[in-house]
């Protein structure tokens, strides 16, 4: 049995480098310096449950530019599926492709599934200074950061900084 770390709050969120679609590439905490900002790593295109999760952060999107809060999220999907997700949810902020599901893994502690490969549910909130204000992990399909909450969490964060 190996042994997984998982991040904690206050560590520094570490450094990923991934593609994004329609987009630049994204270095992640760098690139949202300045910014609170939610990391979403999902299962990918074929979940209903990520789909839901995505579409609900989508739906605040502009509440969470109100309150200085990019949304980020990340899957194992190739670009072709990701253009897919992006196009029928009317996704408009950064949807990243091709993760590498077990760098993911050793660098965050995000569990994955082995077969198919990709990672399972997993969300951080990130302070401006990249440290992680919350680590939310799920081993399976259920069990993942809410738009709604996460909106509330942040105004409450800010508040009481």
């Amino acid at each position: 049995m190996s042994t997984t770390i998982r991040l904690e709050n206050g560590q520094t969120f570490p450094n990923l480098n991934f593609n994004v679609v329609g987009k630049p590439d994204l270095s992640l905490p760098n690139d949202l310096s300045e910014r609170w900002a939610v990391v979403l790593f999902y299962r990918g295109h074929w979940c209903p449950y990520c789909r839901q999760q995505l579409t609900g952060f989508q739906q605040h999107l502009e509440a969470f530019d109100a309150i200085n809060t990019s949304i980020v999220a990340l899957s194992v999907d190739p670009l072709e599926e990701s253009q897919k997700t992006v196009e029928r949810h009317g996704l408009t902020f950064a949807v990243g492709y091709d993760a590498n599901a077990a760098a993911i893994a050793a660098s965050t502690g995000a569990y994955i599934n082995p077969q198919p490969n990709f990672l399972q549910a997993t969300g951080f909130v990130l302070k401006p200074d990249g440290t992680i204000a919350t680590a939310v992990y799920s081993s399976g399909a259920v069990g993942r950061l809410v738009a709604e909450d996460t909106l509330g969490l942040v105004k409450y964060l800010q508040s009481h900084s």
